[in-house]
């Protein structure tokens, strides 16, 4: 069964952290595009949401998913970590078969 991604707690009280110090809160978007290493990578960034995107919503916050994308990321997590090596927005992909070190490139 093909489910949408979903977005962890920690991820949407990231978000909230990062859109109360703006003026204009946005939602976060994330896409796939063509290109990295191995062949996918995810773009994740601040923007605002448009007509046929995902939303969705937790802790009075956005994160928003264009159609084009919403196939490669069928039941993903998007969520927020806080390691040693840094801090980021990370998606686990049950559909990628690889991925590169760094987590932002993908191939299916």
């Amino acid at each position: 069964m093909t489910l949408p991604p979903s977005v962890t707690k920690r991820a949407f009280e990231r978000l909230a952290e990062i859109n109360e110090a703006s003026d204009a809160p946005q939602a976060l978007r994330v896409a796939v595009e063509g290109g990295g290493c191995s062949g996918f990578q995810y773009e994740i960034k601040l923007d605002v949401a448009s007509d046929d995107d995902l939303v969705l919503e937790g802790d009075g916050q956005k994160v928003v998913i264009d159609s084009i994308s919403l196939p490669f990321l069928a039941n993903a997590v998007i969520d927020f970590t806080d390691e040693l090596i840094g801090a980021r927005f990370t998606i686990e992909n049950p559909n990628a078969t690889s991925a590169c070190g760094c987590g932002t490139s993908f191939s299916m």
